[in-house]
């Protein structure tokens, strides 16, 4: 009985390290990153390119639907296919050369800012596209920013060579004063707008010659002597003489790249290309492969999560409602943290402490999904949410009580009452409304004075996309009736007399939100000052985490 027993552990524990070395091949092979950008800097486009060349799509479409009829895969809903604009982050999966990718498309436009805040929570690296005519601008430094508080590890890629714009080594200077990075080319320009013929590949020496072409790739040459006589034949005299001397300034002026520095976010590489072209974009996804990092560590509330841990443990990010229209189906973002994840086996809902599972996960190519049976850490897994079952920021885990934080919501900065404006249509409003305020693109407060619904944005266009999806998703009208505020504060104080004197004195400015908290509207700068002098014991919070 005992050499059976023997026996049973050692079959046991063989079985356990063959887990275990499956799961370590699957968490090094995938690389899930999002791509960043100021609007306009042509994000979707390279994110469609990605997917072209990781035969994820066999045709690449465009952002501006009113010019081509075939519109971006990561662009699926009907107002971003109209306005040629992301209003919501999309998720996209392939395989290319033996790796697994996840590629989260963000908004670039501010006023849907919180949502690219909170990908970024979800992701272990990021390309940033840059306009070469434009350069760094706004957007851009603000998502830098973010990046540079999470330390993720970031590649620039410089897009529209193909146009004229800045000179590539005052992109540097300004890439590096801008972003507050180091940088290092890993691809170089040979000249630029109407002479664009393409780049010197530093990282793989190989001369990519230029051929606009929407649909092809680029001719590749293998070249490790910059000074080999045939460089002339390919791109001319003067180009020639150019790219050398370019070259060797950068040796000059440029630390020699190094990964370690790259994975410590200390430096970003950087890329030359056009991707509307096709050009520079395979380069940028080879060498992405190579030296991005797999799934890393996530920090709990609790403890820190390491990818290679057996037991389960993911969170929620993102919450999509009507990602199929015909069933109204809402759709919860699940990136995965560690451990296996399977189909039909129950997992602990840590909010609600009980388990549950799942019979329809499903993995995504924007829009489109298909069931999976298994995810392993890194990958982004969707699951069926029409009961309003999660919410953002909610962990799914093995059996462990852990908590993933960094997913707030910002105090809003616009405001306006929201009315029903077909009377017979109430209910589709109101089942509207809730949903679309579980994805996070906007916040709900009621008005404890009057009993009116106020909604809370970062940015105007939200009231527009709010107000299509109400009535094109859920054919419920709406209207917006001004309202006067400065700002919005989630309250709270450890003395109940204070907080019910404060409630009652500030009456007419207070409301709830969506999970029944406490929120004071100001409609001042000044009744706000006055209202944190007035009540010491209160405390004032300009984000949703505390």
């Amino acid at each position: 009985m005992a050499g059976y027993l023997a026996k049973c552990l050692e079959i046991t524990t063989f079985a356990d390290k063959l887990y275990s070395m499956g799961l370590i091949d699957e968490i090094k092979r995938r690389r899930t990153f999002a791509v960043i950008s100021h609007p306009d800097a042509g994000k979707t486009t390279l994110t469609e390119k990605l997917l072209l060349f990781g035969g994820a799509i066999h045709i690449a479409g465009a952002v501006k639907s009113n010019k081509i009829k075939k519109t971006a895969t990561s662009d699926w809903m009907e107002i971003e296919k109209q306005r040629g604009i992301s209003v919501a982050t999309s998720v996209m999966a392939f395989d290319y050369d033996g790796y697994k990718i996840n590629i989260l498309d963000t908004p670039g436009h501010q006023d849907f800012q919180e949502d690219t805040f909170r990908t970024l929570t979800a992701v272990d690296s990021v390309i940033i596209v840059v306009d070469c005519a434009k350069g760094v601008e706004t957007q851009t430094r603000k998502l830098m920013n973010v990046c540079r508080m999470r330390n993720t590890p970031v590649i620039v890629f410089v897009n529209k060579m193909d146009r004229n714009g800045n000179k590539p080594f005052d992109l540097m200077d300004e890439l590096e004063k801008e972003l507050n990075i180091n940088v290092r080319p890993l691809s170089w320009p040979i000249n630029q707008g109407d002479k664009f013929k393409g780049v010197y590949n530093l990282f793989q020496h190989k001369l990519d010659l230029y051929k606009p072409n929407k649909q092809i790739i680029t001719e590749s040459i293998e070249f490790d002597d910059i000074n080999n006589p045939e460089l002339e034949k390919h791109i001319g005299e003067e180009d020639a003489l150019q790219i050398r001397n370019d070259l060797e300034l950068i040796e000059g002026v440029y630390s020699e790249f190094n990964i370690d520095d790259y994975m410590a976010a200390k430096v970003a590489p950087v890329f030359f290309g056009s991707a509307l072209n096709n050009f520079g974009v395979k380069e940028l996804l080879d060498c992405f492969c190579k030296i991005a990092p797999c799934p890393q560590p996530t920090q709990a509330a609790e403890r820190v999560i390491k990818p290679e841990e057996e037991a389960f443990s993911g969170f929620v990010f993102k919450i999509h409602a009507n990602m199929d229209p015909n069933h109204r189906s809402c759709i919860a973002f699940v990136k995965l943290c560690s451990g296996k994840f399977e189909r039909n086996v129950n997992y602990k809902h840590v909010r609600f402490n009980k388990l549950m599972k799942f019979s329809s996960p499903t993995a995504f190519m924007a829009q489109k999904k298909e069931t999976v049976d298994e995810a392993w850490p890194g990958d982004i897994v969707g699951l069926p949410d029409n009961g309003g079952t999660f919410k953002i920021g909610d962990t799914l885990t093995s059996g462990e009580m852990i908590h993933f934080k960094g997913l707030p919501s910002f105090s809003p900065e616009m405001f306006k009452y929201i009315e029903n404006d077909d009377p017979m249509k109430a209910k589709q409003l109101n089942k509207g409304i809730e949903q679309l305020m579980d994805e996070g693109v906007a916040q709900l407060f009621i008005n404890q004075f009057n009993g009116r619904k106020i909604i809370g944005t970062v940015g105007q266009l939200q009231f527009e996309v709010i107000q299509y999806r109400l009535l094109h998703e859920y054919n419920a009208q709406c209207r917006w009736e001004p309202i006067s505020l400065y700002k919005a504060c989630w309250v709270e104080s450890d003395d109940p007399e204070e907080m019910e004197n404060f409630k009652k004195r500030k009456y007419q400015y207070m409301a709830i939100d969506k999970e029944g908290r406490n929120v004071f509207l100001a409609d001042s700068g000044y009744i706000l000052q006055m209202a944190q002098s007035d009540f010491p014991k209160i405390r004032f919070h300009f984000s949703s985490e505390f």
